[in-house]
């Protein structure tokens, strides 16, 4: 009983260590958000206006946005700067993730894991920057020149930054399709072939998504659309790569492999000095040829012994 209880306390050592590093990790990363937050709130209303800048641009002379709740002058730039600190921590939270994670993988694992991490994260922040300066002028100004006559279009502060927010984090997942496709092949679960037989359904698709997740209107739903397709064109080239060179590397260990069955017939270990650089490799010379050819001749005729290193006179 004490042996098992001694397993039991053993065991039971590691899993607390893995979560009290866990608890650690996620302090640090709140610690980030809280520290970007503090630094932000301050200039929250500047941050809000430039947001609302391109909506504003868009609006009719004299109209202006307005803040229907009593509390959402100071709620909604609140808002704003908290989800802000958020995805600036974004590097951070990862950054703690993968030293939490790392550990616990192969070293080819970590070796794609990591540019995984780097890419879509950098990926996220284009399509976010590419929503703000691309897709919200277009939007805005298709919506205010559809405005019907005699009507004031006055937005409410707090559903526009709800709208916002929708719209980065929609066309920031949709920049993600490259490093899907990237993933989905690195792990077998496709083939660059296959996806190239479904992509009239990639395209589809793209659509789909598109009108659910922008606002009904044709000009985001297609701005939206054609970047995940255009996205999903480079992580296949990507794809493409990435088996290529795996090719590579499975016909040099095919050819290494068979260089140790030609080794081995040949009476070699595969740990021998010549097997382990293929370089030192040469035929025999005349002299070398002719030297075994006699002592082939002296050890095949009958009642001659051939002198061996142990019964060499020792001096």
């Amino acid at each position: 009983m004490e042996g098992k209880d001694k397993y039991n306390v053993d065991a039971a050592q590691p899993f607390l260590s893995h979560l009290v590093e866990l608890r650690d990790r996620l302090l640090r990363a709140v610690l980030a958000v809280l520290v970007i937050f503090v630094c932000l709130f301050p200039f929250a209303n500047t941050i809000y206006t430039s947001l609302a800048g391109p909506l504003q641009a868009a609006l009719p002379a004299g109209s202006s946005m307005v803040a229907i709740d009593v509390a959402s002058p100071f709620l909604t730039p609140f808002k704003l700067a908290m989800v802000l600190s958020i995805f600036l921590a974004v590097p951070v939270i990862l950054h703690q993730l993968w030293s939490f994670v790392a550990p616990g993988l192969y070293k080819h694992e970590r070796r794609l894991a990591l540019p995984v991490l780097v890419s879509s994260t950098a990926l996220f922040y284009i399509g976010m920057a590419f929503a703000y300066f691309v897709v919200f002028p277009l939007v805005f100004g298709f919506m205010a020149s559809t405005t019907p006559d005699g009507v004031t279009m006055m937005t409410d502060i707090n559903r526009y930054l709800d709208f916002v927010l929708t719209l980065f984090f929609a066309f920031g997942v949709a920049f993600e399709v490259p490093i899907a496709t990237f993933v989905l092949v690195a792990m077998g679960i496709t083939t660059p072939e296959n996806l190239v037989n479904k992509r009239p359904y990639v395209i589809v698709g793209a659509f789909v998504i598109g009108m659910l997740l922008t606002p009904p209107d044709v000009v985001s739903q297609v701005l939206l659309a054609l970047p995940m397709w255009l996205l999903f064109e480079l992580g296949l080239l990507f794809s493409r790569l990435l088996v290529k060179r795996r090719r590579e590397a499975e016909a040099r260990e095919s050819a290494n492999a068979g260089a140790a069955v030609g080794a081995g017939a040949m009476g070699l270990s595969a740990n021998d000095d010549l097997l382990a650089d293929p370089e030192r490799w040469r035929p025999m010379t005349d002299e070398e040829m002719e030297a075994e050819l006699d002592a082939m001749e002296v050890e095949a005729q009958p009642g001659t012994k051939v002198p061996k290193d142990d019964d060499k006179p020792k001096t």
